[in-house]
């Protein structure tokens, strides 16, 4: 019993100094863990800031990626062709298919807008004679001088702001395309390696990868498209009602149609109310018809027909980064700040899925 009860009591004291060292050792580790991941964060930073410029590039690279990777593999896979080929092939493709219409569309609109950006007195002298003409026809006072001054100041320095990030996003073209060769000819790689870098089990990396197509074929194909259809609807709309320079408003639609549900409505309202303000009143009156009632179903069938199809995106979720990416990124931003946004949303869903069940387990 004497030795026994000495063996306890040598074996508890023993049980329990193993036991502090071992918390040591994992603290120790933690620590040399944290501070290893804040050296890595801290580099990330610093290298993310310096090259906050290129971040279009960089997510135009990788949604040109996602929308050529299918194609990419049947040339490289099944037709055997090299990849070096096959990559610029696919990236010429790319700019007939993305770049030069985007750059036709910006050409027209700096031209028909940019005297209006470089001279702020214009709009606000055309602004003041609009408003005051509907002043002294109806009776009723719109706004003060104040006011007036205050809108044209702002539309100027939105205006501004989306043109110099417009022009900018122009000269990082190649550096996207840059950065798109390499993921076109190694781009497999480095999505196994950035993937195995997430900290998510397969079945959520598997989610992630699959949502994370969806989402940009949605944004980048999908919204596009509903926009481009809208637009040509609306367009035979102003022609039909003798809108001037209707090509020119069919281009602007295109751009506001990205926002779902009012965005054509930005065009055809003022249009119709020009209109009717010019002495047209039936033609007003048809345009503001038309506009609500095939504009506006159009809209609501095809949009809701094709995402279905593509990938469906909140519609709260496009117009916030519609607002999000002309601020960042120009004209391109349409497509990217959706992305952005959606991409955000998606994390957090996957963040719930990995760590709200292991803490419930």
């Amino acid at each position: 019993m004497t030795l026994i009860q000495n063996k306890q009591y040598i074996t508890i004291p023993n049980a329990l100094r193993y036991k502090q060292i071992t918390m040591n050792q994992i603290s120790n580790s933690l620590t040399r863990q944290i501070f290893f991941i804040l050296v890595i964060l801290s580099l990330v930073i610093l290298i993310f800031w310096n090259l906050k410029t290129f971040i279009p590039s960089f997510l135009g690279a990788y949604t040109l990626y996602i929308l050529l990777r299918k194609p990419m593999s049947y040339l490289t896979i099944t037709k055997k062709w090299p990849k070096g080929i096959s990559a610029i092939m696919l990236m010429i493709i790319s700019m007939i298919l993305f770049l030069f219409p985007m750059n036709a569309l910006i050409q027209i609109l700096g031209k028909q807008f940019l005297p209006y950006l470089q001279n702020s007195q214009n709009i606000y002298i055309y602004v003041q004679k609009f408003i005051h003409d509907l002043e002294v026809r109806y009776g009723v006072e719109i706004m003060t001088q104040d006011n007036i001054g205050s809108v044209s100041d702002w539309l100027v320095q939105e205006g501004r702001m989306i043109l110099s990030a417009t022009l900018n996003s122009l000269g990082l073209v190649v550096i996207l395309y840059f950065i798109l060769y390499f993921l076109l000819t190694n781009g497999k790689n480095m999505e196994r390696k950035l993937l195995s870098f997430l900290p998510l089990n397969d079945t959520n990396t598997k989610y992630f990868r699959k949502n994370l197509q969806s989402l940009v074929f949605s944004n980048a194909v999908g919204v596009p498209l509903v926009s481009l259809f809208q637009s040509l609807v609306a367009l035979l709309g102003y022609w039909i009602a003798g809108v001037d320079e209707p090509f020119l408003w069919f281009v602007v639609t295109f751009l506001v149609s990205f926002v779902p549900f009012l965005g054509a409505m930005l065009v055809y309202i003022p249009l119709a109310f020009v209109l009717i303000y010019n002495g047209h009143v039936p033609w007003g009156v048809f345009l503001l018809l038309y506009g609500f009632i095939i504009v506006g179903s159009v809209d609501n069938i095809f949009r809701f027909w094709l995402l279905k199809k593509i990938g469906d995106t909140h519609p709260l979720i496009t117009i916030f980064g519609v607002i999000v990416g002309l601020k960042l990124f120009g004209f391109i931003g349409l497509i990217f700040g959706p992305i952005l946004i959606s991409l955000l949303v998606l994390l957090i869903d996957l963040y719930n899925q990995e760590y709200s069940r292991t803490e419930e387990n």
